[in-house]
């Protein structure tokens, strides 16, 4: 149920029917006085067609059907305010408490890929992964439940330089008979990383030994491959862990390795050269777009085969686009990646459009994030300067959250205390970095992400408990209430106008990745029901009062309940 769509429809066919052209800009209303919706484009049309727009905002209110509306009227300069009837929303309102979805309606089914988190599994994954995991997790979740084939897509690192020295390492220590310890070092990627990292900067015989083992890694070499599967295995088992422990939707299947389109890369450069794209420039083979102009005025490379003969990042994820645009034959491609790849993905979308591989109906777009910064304003990092490791952070969340509810209710059973905890934790971390604008750095705080006050996960979860407990201690059973809903008071009125806009928030939430549009909206709504619920007796009311605020207070807590669910976040029952 999409208010705001249905105004638009109607108010457009009233634009064609007078020969208008332009949008109709149906907006929700700012103020209250001004009504539930605005319409905005009057002005635009009437300049268009040099009337009027007072006078032709009255000729469309003549002409308008809108049954939802109780009064329509101009406003300012040309403005349609439109002030929705209560019969329509308690109607609206009765229909989504029928409905296991809340009324809201699927869109017209597409196939999406979302490429999000994509950890390099030569490290364990660190705070840095936090954003992409989170944000495009949140993503899939929405796009799912707006009716969408939806395929999450993990690309992780798997292949490259960094393996030669990895690989050289582990021969080292099977060749000592080191199977216990291989096995203790593996529980430590980050660990066995700087071990084989530090050999490889001060033992030459090693370097070379390790860039010996790229060459034959990258030739098919079995035991080379069989040492690289064991840290790959082991590396995967790190991530999905943290995956598990965070409550993210990614499992093993949704991996998509670099070295999965490794046999597809000398078909994708030879393919370039063939079309004329790709030439040779210093050894090396690039692709020169005048789009991409250096500081030189010179246009920059777009490298896909090294003078050495090995590939960079650039083809691995060309090779990805042919992949998913022509074999997944998808819709659409976001790519939930860092601001500082911007450049690369540019380079990558212009060189798969230039090659033919995206097709014109095809959508492939980047959503960059910012980073996550300290109280001072410096990058997230240990005192000595490493990552911090993401298991760690979602590990200290609910150990903070288990002190918190542990001071809150002490009387709670320790086994169900340590479950509200990890929920309560892992949601204030991952609702304080989805409330914030994507594209914005945020300072890590975990004062402010663990308050029950203001816009933050552990507020909302204790409304929705809040909410439930009227029904518990009452042992009320919401589904047997049957009666309708009736809206006389202004604050019904404000609740079950925000309830009705839960379809259009996730709509514009998803159109260019704003996760914190659900966020404020499920604050809003929370804050909404307090006053409701201060103002208006809801026990205390005369049945038929009572039942219909019942009914109000169910949508509440359900549509906090499941706009917490695509943030990723679950709820409890008690706190």
């Amino acid at each position: 149920m999409n208010i705001s769509r249905e105004i638009e429809k109607a108010v457009e066919q009233v634009f064609r029917d007078i020969g208008l052209v332009g949008p109709a800009m149906i907006k929700q209303a700012a103020k209250p006085e001004f009504g539930h919706y605005q319409v905005n484009g009057v002005m635009g049309a009437a300049k268009k067609s040099g009337r009027n727009p007072r006078e032709l905002a009255a000729e469309i209110i003549n002409q308008l059907e809108l049954g939802a509306a109780d009064t329509l009227e101009v406003a300012g300069p040309g403005f349609i305010n439109i002030h929705l009837s209560s019969r329509y929303l308690a109607s609206a309102l009765k229909l989504m408490c029928e409905s296991d979805r809340l009324a809201v309606d699927q869109m017209s089914e597409q196939k999406i890929l979302v490429d999000y988190s994509s950890p390099n599994l030569a490290k364990e994954m660190h705070v840095g992964h936090l954003r992409p995991t989170t944000i495009g997790d949140c993503l899939v979740r929405m796009l799912e439940f707006l009716g969408h084939e939806v395929i999450r897509a993990n690309h992780v690192g798997d292949w490259g330089a960094q393996f030669g020295s990895l690989l050289a390492y582990m021969d080292q220590l099977s060749e000592a008979d080191a199977t216990r310890r291989l096995e203790m070092e593996l529980r430590d990627l980050e660990k066995f990383y700087q071990a084989a990292s530090r050999l490889f900067k001060t033992d030459e015989v090693f370097a070379v030994k390790a860039r010996e083992y790229v060459v034959r890694l990258q030739s098919g070499d079995e035991k080379c491959l069989k040492l690289w599967k064991q840290f790959i295995d082991e590396s995967i088992t790190h991530c999905q862990a943290v995956y598990d422990a965070f409550n993210v939707s990614l499992t093993r299947e949704d991996v998509k390795p670099e070295s999965f389109y490794n046999d597809d890369l000398p078909l994708m450069v030879q393919d370039l050269t063939d079309q004329g794209l790709a030439v040779e420039s210093e050894g090396a083979t690039c692709v020169f777009l005048d789009e991409f102009i250096g500081k030189d005025d010179k246009p920059l490379p777009a490298m896909i085969k090294k003078s050495d003969g090995g590939y960079p990042y650039l083809a691995t994820d060309l090779s990805a686009v042919r992949y998913r645009a022509g074999t997944l034959k998808v819709d659409k491609a976001y790519y939930v990646v860092g601001a500082e790849q911007q450049l690369h993905l540019r380079q990558l979308f212009a060189v798969s459009h230039a090659a033919g591989y995206i097709n014109p109906e095809q959508t492939f777009q980047h959503f960059p994030h910012g980073k996550v910064l300290k109280k001072d304003g410096t990058p997230f990092k240990t005192r000595d300067g490493a990552d911090v490791k993401l298991a760690d952070v979602i590990q200290e969340a609910k150990d903070r959250a288990l002190s918190l509810v542990s001071e809150k209710n002490p009387e709670l059973d320790e086994t169900v205390r340590k479950e509200v905890a990890d929920k309560v934790g892992t949601g204030a971390l991952k609702f304080a970095e989805l409330s914030k604008n994507r594209m914005t750095d945020y300072i890590f705080d975990w004062d402010t992400m663990l308050s029950f006050e203001g816009n933050t996960a552990p507020y909302l979860q204790y409304a929705y408990t809040r909410i439930r407990s009227i029904f518990r201690k009452e042992a009320i059973d919401p589904k047997a209430i049957r009666s309708g809903i009736k809206l006389n008071e202004p604050r019904e009125i404000a609740l079950g106008v925000k309830l009705l806009q839960f379809q259009e928030c996730l709509e514009t939430a998803v159109v260019d990745c704003h996760p914190n549009l659900l966020c404020n909206y499920l604050y809003e709504l929370a804050g909404l029901f307090m006053v409701f619920y201060e103002h208006c007796p809801v026990l205390k009311a005369e049945t038929e009062t009572r039942n219909s605020r019942l009914m109000l207070c169910d949508l509440v807590a359900r549509t906090i309940k499941q706009g917490l669910g695509l943030l990723g976040i679950e709820t409890v029952e008690q706190m």
